[in-house]
């Protein structure tokens, strides 16, 4: 370090001042609900090489800190004073836009004619064209059907806009008057960073605030580092599923192999699936990347929050990321819901850091954030209003010594709820219902959070509700050292009526004026044998309606009397069934998943995907379903039959298991 360390921490507070009051400016003077009230919008300042070196604590969304600028300025060379760059294109940026709605601004600070940092934002934009309102369905296979392609360009030419883009901006997108005031708003922000940054240089000269930056990189490195050291030395395996890819029924794996050593942590994402004709593909670039480090930046900060938040937090992990996998894919393949698949690695990476020493993580969270989005007609202008509703998530996971937290979870980024009052001043629909959902936290020495219920009633015809990141109706969230799992989401229109169904997973669906759709999401996973419990929680969990009185005595062996507990018929029913049980699991995944590995354990997955990856990419997805298609002919009925049933004899399907990897053996043998 070049400075001193106490000049070191005033700048790094001075540097989170910058960020912050560019979030603030941001967030007040935008005007999509996504952005003032839900919070999907970032800011920061990036040293010269487009690396992050200070970021807000609170405000926005807290996991791009691991983002990377460089790649879209290599697009942008002939950078001048005045100059801001637009993208959202996530080839283009490796990944820096995730996906398309994402819109990211970045402007250089020039000092004596050269760039000493940049000013970085980010906003979720309302609706970026496509082939659905919001731009982003679970079905889309290629990235030309996810909206509006912007590579690097420059939206402000030397302080003039450049009208040429907004003209094809507005020709591609369903709202651009309100997304071109959050674009203005972006602006304003990165004005409000570039004076900020302009004065610290006057203020402690141009040399300090370079030097600034990198002491500030590595002071948080050796921090980070510091905890990671908790984190034994070895190597650790685990692996997680999203249900499906919505256009078929195959569960998509993730696979994680951690290895730690002093302090450096390496993730391999070796044997996970192929990248698929669907949404739910991460563009990596291959190379470390926010969504694959993302619980790492939880787990350090969660143990040092004195950390400096810039790149050198991460600068002691590497990254595996095979290329034409999920978690790397080929263009064009499509990535509007990348954030599914990034939840689901990152609880691979909590297994992983679970297996190297219990206790050191919770339980997964229950696993799923839903942009709930409404599209109602507007009889004023004709158009349709594209507007989110709620930004819905599950309940966290309980860990040791603690419940989860019911209704909330921050484990991908730490959204806001947005105000009913501001989603029925823009929509005629009617939400009727948002709760904490009862007995969907897994049960445990310590319960898992909550999931929530909410119920929108549709007003108007032509209407449409869109969900975005459904997941956990397959898998349920894990529980672990003997807890149990969360319940399932589900979607069910009219519940409670003569007209109730099951929804399913939706990418758009067409309520009738006066239905009610509700979303009932996940619980997290508990922690912990659930007899352990004390008898006297699982009394106030009765009686504050998390957990019903049928679970109390059936799962935890509590038994309730007017509302007290009975401490002898308790002590009794809980010695019985301990007798009774099964041995605890380390981890429990639900029967679902174990009849699902029951036929596809994880030497087929990898053998399997191993030699996927020997094909070209314009045929691994066709193979792909060949494979599971041989295995469980019935495969198409699951949602409508049990998985068991699906599966059938488990014997037989393992024989057919094996068939297809030799028939797989040979199409490659022939395309060779």
């Amino acid at each position: 370090m070049k400075l001193d360390p106490i000049l070191v921490e005033i700048f790094f507070h001075k540097f989170t001042a910058v960020t912050e009051e560019m979030a603030i400016t941001l967030q007040r003077t935008a005007r999509t609900t996504y952005v003032k009230e839900a919070g999907d919008f970032g800011t920061a300042i990036a040293n010269p090489d487009g690396r992050f070196f200070a970021y807000p604590a609170a405000l926005g969304v807290s996991g791009f800190l691991d983002s990377h600028c460089g790649p879209a300025l290599e697009k942008v060379p002939d950078l001048v004073p005045g100059d801001v760059i637009i993208t959202n294109h996530p080839y283009a940026t490796d990944g820096l836009a995730s996906h398309m709605p994402d819109l990211h601004l970045i402007s250089p600070l020039f000092h004596d004619d050269r760039i000493v940092a940049y000013g970085w934002d980010f906003i979720h934009s309302a609706d970026i064209g496509g082939g659905v309102p919001s731009s982003i369905s679970p079905r889309f296979s290629e990235l030309y059907q996810e909206g509006f392609q912007i590579p690097p360009m420059k939206l402000v030419k030397a302080g003039e806009m450049n009208q040429d883009f907004l003209t094809l901006y507005r020709a591609n997108c369903r709202t651009p008057d309100v997304n071109l005031g959050d674009i203005e708003a972006m602006l304003a922000a990165l004005r409000v960073g570039e004076r900020r940054m302009r004065e610290i240089i006057t203020q402690h000269g141009v040399e300090t605030f370079l030097d600034a930056q990198s002491d500030l990189a590595t002071y948080a490195a050796i921090k980070a580092r510091t905890v990671q050291r908790q984190i034994p030395d070895g190597t650790t395996e685990f692996w997680d599923f999203l249900d499906d890819d919505y256009n078929s029924r195959i569960p998509v794996r993730v696979r994680c192999r951690l290895t730690a050593q002093d302090g450096h942590i390496h993730l391999d994402f070796t044997g996970t699936d192929p990248q698929v004709e669907a949404a739910y593909n991460i563009p990596t670039g291959g190379k470390r990347h926010p969504w694959l480090t993302l619980k790492l930046m939880h787990f350090i900060f969660s143990h040092d929050k004195t950390i400096p938040l810039n790149h050198g937090l991460f600068e002691n992990i590497t990254v595996t990321a095979p290329c034409g996998t999920v978690v790397n894919p080929e263009p064009p393949a499509a990535v509007g819901i990348r954030s599914a698949t990034a939840i689901r690695l990152n609880e691979a990476l909590v297994g992983c850091i679970a297996m190297a020493k219990p206790g050191l993580m919770p339980a997964p969270s229950g696993g799923i954030m839903i942009p709930s989005v409404l599209v109602e007609h507007d009889a004023v202008t004709g158009g349709r209003r594209v507007m989110v509703l709620q930004s819905l998530v599950g309940g966290t996971g309980a860990r040791l010594g603690a419940d989860g937290v019911d209704g909330r979870d921050s484990s991908l980024a730490n959204q806001r709820n947005t105000p009913i009052e501001k989603t029925e001043e823009e929509a005629e629909a009617m939400i009727v219902d948002y709760r904490l959902r009862p007995d969907s936290g897994g049960a445990g020495q310590w319960r898992g959070g909550t999931g929530v219920v909410f119920t929108v009633r549709i007003a108007r015809y032509g209407s449409a509700v869109l969900g975005r990141g459904m997941e956990r109706f397959l898998f349920r969230p894990w529980g672990m050292a003997g807890g149990q799992p969360g319940a399932r989401a589900r979607v069910v229109l009219n519940p409670g009526t003569a007209q109730e169904r099951d929804l399913g997973k939706l990418d758009i669906f067409h309520p009738q004026p006066g239905d009610e759709v509700a979303i009932y999401t996940p619980g997290g996973g508990g922690y912990g044998d659930p007899l352990l419990r004390d008898p006297e929680a699982v009394r106030e969990d009765v009686a504050f309606g998390y957990v019903g009185t049928t679970a109390a005595m059936e799962t935890y062996g509590v038994v309730l009397a007017d509302g007290t507990v009975d401490l002898a018929a308790t002590e009794a029913l809980r010695a019985t069934r301990q007798t009774e049980r099964a041995p605890l699991k380390r981890f429990d995944f639900g029967p679902e998943r174990e009849a699902w590995e029951a036929v596809f354990d994880d030497a087929f997955m990898n053998v399997c995907n191993a030699l996927l990856m020997q094909l070209s990419p314009d045929l691994r997805a066709g193979r792909r379903r060949q494979v599971f298609d041989h295995v469980l002919p019935r495969l198409a009925e699951l949602g409508r039959e049990p998985l068991p049933a699906i599966i059938g004899d488990v014997g037989a399907a393992r024989a057919r298991a094996a068939e297809a990897l030799d028939r797989l053996r040979d199409d490659i043998a022939t395309f060779a």
